[in-house]
């Protein structure tokens, strides 16, 4: 069991706007998993993989490869708040779910 979380490499953030739009992409996924997935996530250390991708059409690529698996997915939008305009999709999550299962979608990407 793992989480992967998709981060773009094409706009400008910073280290903390990059930590809290995973952390967005993470509770947003896990969200949409499964409560026996949630759980079976939890007790076994809820493992995460941090990944990039160079630019907006590959994420999407990947939101619908992984909505194709019936992976839970969740695809992040700024606020506009701070750093990027309003609406910016800034990165994608993706499970918890069986390592092969993301596997399939992700095995391209290199780590963050």
């Amino acid at each position: 069991m793992k989480q992967a979380i998709i981060i773009r490499k094409d706009i400008k953030m910073g280290k903390g706007k990059i930590a809290a739009q995973a952390s967005h992409a993470s509770i947003g996924a896990y969200k949409k998993a499964s409560y026996l997935t949630k759980k079976q996530w939890e007790l076994t250390g809820q493992k995460k993989i941090v990944l990039k991708t160079d630019n907006m059409q590959t994420l999407i690529e990947l939101f619908t490869n992984a909505k194709k698996q019936k992976l839970p997915v969740a695809l992040i939008k700024d606020a506009g708040k701070t750093q990027i305009p309003e609406g910016t999709v800034t990165c994608l999550g993706i499970g918890p779910a069986d390592d092969n299962k993301i596997d399939l979608v992700t095995k391209h990407l290199k780590l963050y």
